[in-house]
C-alpha cells in the first residue's frame, strides 16, 4: 500500500465499558471529525461526570465543530452520553454537520416500525415480569429479577421517573441537526465522507431483512464463530399472562380451578403453608416458574438490538486501508454482508469499481472489536480470518471488572487469542492501555507501532497514514 505523511487519528475514550470513538481525517479544508457512539454502561460509578468529561474533550479536540455524529444502535453503553452530557453538546458549544443512524430509526419505514413496536412491547413486558418476580420474598426469584433488570439497563432502565432512556438519547441525536433530518443509512450505500474526498464510507449493516436480524447466535456446528454458545428462543406467549397480572387479574388459562388455588400472600398467613414454604427446600417453589421464559426473551431482545447495529467501513484513499466499525453486530448482521455489492464510480469516465465485503475485510488495517469481545460479535471464517493485512491493529472497548461483575465472559478467550495472533499482539485495550511487545516482533516493527500510539488517562490515540 502507498504511504502518506497525512494521518487519520482514531481516539478511543476510556470512560468505562462502552463505545465512544472520535475519528479525525485530513480533509479538503482542515480536519474532518466523526464521533461514533458516546456511552457507558448503566451503573458505572460517576457515569454522568465521566461522560461530561469526555464531552469536554470532544469539544476541545474538534474546536467545537463535529462533522458527523453517529449513533449505531439503541443500547445505553453506546448512547448514554447523548443524554448525560447534552448541555455540553448543545449548539452553542458544538456545531454538528450531520447525524447518522441506521434505517431502523426511519419513521414510516415498514420493517423499522415493526421492529420498534415489537421492541417496545417486549421491553414493557420484561419490565413487568421483573416487577412480578421481584415482588416475591423468594431469594431465587429476587435473583431472577435482578438478572432481568441488568438486561433492562442496556436501555437505560425502564419506568424510573425522570430517567433518560436509550429512546430519548436516540431521539436527541436525530434532532441534533434540525430542521435538517438525520441521514438514515441502508446496507449497500457508499459515499465519500463529507469534507474528505479521499475517504469513502461503506454501509454494511444492519441488514434490511428480519431473518438476519433474528440470527444472533451461531449454528450448532459453531462454524461461524470461535466457540458455540447455547442459544435459546424467547416465548412471547407469556405476554398475555404478564399483561393480566399487571392489570391485577389472573391469567385466563390456569392449570387449576380457582377453588384449588391460593396466593403466596394468603399462604404465608397459613401456618401449614408457611412452614413448608419458608422452611422447605427452594426447588419446591414453582409459583414463579411460568415467568422463566422472560429471561430468554430479554436475552433475545438484547441480541436482536445488537444485530440492528449500524456497521461502517472507511476506505482510506491513498493507502487503500479500511477502518471497520461493527458496533455490536452479531452473527446475522455479519453474514448478511455477503449479499452486498457496492458500485463505486471511477474517475475519468472509467467503468465503475465493484466492491464486496470480503475485499474490504482483506484490506482492514483497523478493527474496532465487536461488542466488547463477546463470542458472537466477530465472525470467524467470514470475519476475522479474512482480515489478512499484516498491519492489522484492533481496539477493545472493555472494562474487565465491570464485565466480570455482570457475569459476562468478555473478552471471549478463544476469540481474544486469535485476535492477538492476527494483530500480532497489537490490541489497544481501553482498560489495559499499551500492550507488551509480543515475542517474535522485530524491534523496528514495534517501534513503528509505538510511534503511532498515544496512551493517556482519558483516551488512547492510534494514527494511520491516509
Amino acid at each position: 500500500m502507498k504511504q502518506s505523511t497525512e494521518c487519520v487519528r482514531i481516539r478511543m475514550f476510556r470512560q468505562g465499558l462502552g463505545d465512544s470513538f472520535l475519528l479525525s481525517f485530513p480533509g479538503d479544508a482542515g480536519e474532518v471529525h466523526v464521533l461514533i457512539d458516546f456511552g457507558v454502561l448503566l451503573g458505572t460509578p460517576d457515569a454522568k461526570a465521566k461522560m461530561q468529561e469526555v464531552a469536554g474533550h470532544i469539544v476541545s479536540a474538534t474546536n467545537g465543530k463535529l462533522d458527523v455524529m453517529v449513533a449505531t444502535h439503541e443500547h445505553w453503553d453506546h448512547v448514554s452520553g447523548f443524554a448525560q452530557a447534552q448541555a455540553l453538546l448543545e449548539r452553542d458549544k458544538l456545531e454538528v454537520g450531520e447525524s447518522w443512524v441506521a434505517w431502523t430509526e426511519k419513521p414510516g419505514e415498514p420493517l423499522a416500525d415493526e421492529l420498534r413496536g415489537r421492541r417496545a412491547a417486549a421491553l414493557n413486558r420484561i419490565a413487568a415480569a421483573s416487577r412480578q418476580i421481584g415482588a416475591s420474598a423468594d431469594p431465587s426469584a429476587q435473583k431472577s429479577a435482578a438478572r432481568l433488570n441488568a438486561i433492562l439497563e442496556f436501555w437505560g432502565g425502564q419506568g424510573a421517573a425522570a430517567r433518560a432512556t436509550t429512546r430519548t438519547a436516540m431521539d436527541w441525536v436525530k434532532s441534533r441537526t434540525a430542521p435538517r433530518p438525520p441521514r438514515y443509512l441502508f446496507p449497500g450505500e457508499t459515499f465519500t465522507l463529507p469534507g474528505a474526498k479521499r475517504v469513502r464510507v461503506y454501509v454494511l449493516g444492519p441488514p434490511h431483512d428480519s431473518k438476519w436480524i433474528r440470527k444472533s447466535d451461531p449454528t450448532k456446528s459453531a462454524s461461524e464463530v470461535y466457540q458455540l454458545a447455547a442459544a435459546s428462543g424467547a416465548d412471547f406467549s407469556l405476554f398475555s399472562a404478564i399483561d393480566a397480572l399487571e392489570a391485577g387479574a389472573m391469567p385466563g388459562d390456569q392449570p387449576f380451578d380457582e377453588w384449588f388455588r391460593i396466593s403466596e400472600k394468603a399462604a404465608r398467613r397459613n401456618a401449614f403453608f408457611r412452614d413448608r414454604y419458608d422452611k422447605g427446600p427452594a426447588w419446591r417453589r414453582i409459583e414463579n416458574d411460568w415467568l422463566g421464559p422472560s429471561g430468554a426473551l430479554a436475552l433475545q431482545l438484547d441480541s436482536d438490538t445488537n444485530n440492528t447495529s449500524l456497521v461502517l467501513a472507511f476506505e482510506l484513499g491513498d493507502s487503500g486501508g479500511v477502518l471497520l466499525f461493527p458496533a455490536d453486530a452479531q452473527v446475522g448482521n455479519w453474514m448478511s454482508w455477503d449479499e452486498i455489492e457496492w458500485s463505486v464510480d471511477a474517475d475519468g469516465g472509467a467503468a465503475a469499481r465493484k466492491v464486496r465485503a470480503g475485499q474490504l475485510l482483506a484490506r482492514t488495517v483497523f478493527y474496532k472489536i465487536g461488542h466488547h469481545g463477546s463470542h458472537n460479535a466477530t465472525l470467524r471464517e467470514k470475519g476475522l480470518e479474512l482480515m489478512t493485512d499484516d498491519g492489522l491493529v484492533a481496539m477493545l472497548p472493555l472494562d474487565r471488572p465491570t464485565a466480570s461483575k455482570m457475569e459476562w465472559n468478555m473478552p471471549f478467550p478463544s476469540l481474544y487469542e486469535r485476535l492477538g495472533e492476527r494483530c500480532r499482539g497489537r490490541i489497544l485495550d481501553l482498560e489495559l492501555g499499551m500492550p507488551a511487545k509480543p515475542p517474535g516482533m522485530s524491534e523496528a516493527d514495534w517501534a513503528r507501532f509505538q510511534q503511532r500510539v498515544d496512551v493517556q488517562d482519558d483516551w488512547i490515540d492510534y494514527r494511520i497514514p491516509l
